[in-house]
């Protein structure tokens, strides 16, 4: 995420094509349905329901997107979107990703970015990836949400852990971690999946 706004992190629970997930166990409880982070962000489960805007937000956002996204390499067609967010809507249910999607109070139904936590990184512990819009960067929703999103995931029964993994070159991601207070664990190497990427991964860890 080096541009206008804090960019995407991690697989940043695609919407438009497939990722190469490793689903994890299911996570004993399940965070709030409803977020609300402060400046009048919003992050609601997200559901079949704001497919539409959804996919307005990412075939809007595709050159912003596609330095750090492998899924963002083509445009997402309303029918796809709609696919993948029924399957999120099952990946709630079963307790092993919690993907939402984030608002803003001065902008009813429009779809302004994607947060979620995401159990593939084994048990106890929850991967938070995101992206907001380039239209509504640097006004510090990344940095807002991502907080909310770790202080629900901590609170869930079982998990000790949440980690934010991006690109070294992706700075504006670190920078989100490192105002967090999550500690840069390691870096390790990683396959090249998108144009901006190194082939090397930081693991930021807040917990234990």
């Amino acid at each position: 995420m080096n541009h206008v706004m804090p960019p995407p992190c991690g697989d940043a629970t695609a919407p438009g094509a497939p990722v190469r997930v490793t689903p994890g166990a299911p996570t004993p409880g399940r965070p709030p349905e409803l977020l609300r982070p402060a400046g009048g962000i919003t992050l609601r489960r997200r559901s079949p329901a704001q497919a539409p805007a959804l996919n307005t937000a990412v075939r809007a956002n595709l050159d912003h997107l596609r330095p750090w996204l492998e899924w963002a390499a083509e445009a997402p067609t309303p029918a796809r979107t709609a696919r993948l967010t029924a399957a999120g809507v099952a990946a709630w249910d079963a307790g092993t990703d919690f993907i939402y999607l984030a608002g803003l109070d001065a902008e009813p139904g429009r779809v302004i970015g994607s947060f979620g936590l995401h159990g593939r990184i084994g048990p106890g512990a929850l991967e938070i990836g995101y992206w907001v819009s380039a239209e509504h960067g640097r006004r510090g929703i990344a940095t807002a949400a991502a907080r909310s999103l770790t202080e629900a995931a901590l609170a869930l029964p079982g998990i000790h852990r949440v980690e934010i993994h991006c690109d070294p070159a992706n700075t504006a991601s670190g920078a989100v971690a490192r105002r967090l207070g999550f500690r840069l664990d390691r870096v390790v190497d990683a396959p090249v999946r998108a144009p901006g990427e190194t082939g090397r991964k930081q693991i930021w860890i807040q917990g234990r």
